[in-house]
């Protein structure tokens, strides 16, 4: 590609509307687990004795290993999501704007 071709790239409005909208679903599911993380880190730190207690009466399992086999998987969902809505959207958007800057 010549820089004539890149500058109509970044000029055109549906590869900002892109990137606008790429880095806003990043951003709330990059929250999301920082939240879960931290927020399980925190009770980890403050409350353990939360994170100790048994599912059920005589059992070995905590109510800590759900809760952080739970924030993995819905780390993984997540991460899903992205890589779908990265290969419909913003695979569309960025076709369109590619198909635009080489006219």
């Amino acid at each position: 590609m010549s820089n004539p071709m890149y500058q109509r790239i970044r000029t055109n409005p549906k590869f900002r509307e892109l990137v606008s909208r790429r880095t806003r679903f990043a951003i709330v599911l990059s929250a999301i687990v920082l939240v879960a993380y931290y927020g399980f880190m925190m009770v980890v730190a403050f409350r353990p004795a939360m994170l100790h207690a048994p599912l059920a009466e005589g059992s070995a399992l905590t109510v800590g290993m759900p809760i952080g086999v739970g924030i993995v998987f819905v780390s993984w969902l997540l991460t899903g999501l992205y890589v779908w809505r990265a290969n419909t959207d913003f695979d569309r958007i960025n076709e369109d704007v590619l198909r635009e800057a080489e006219q």
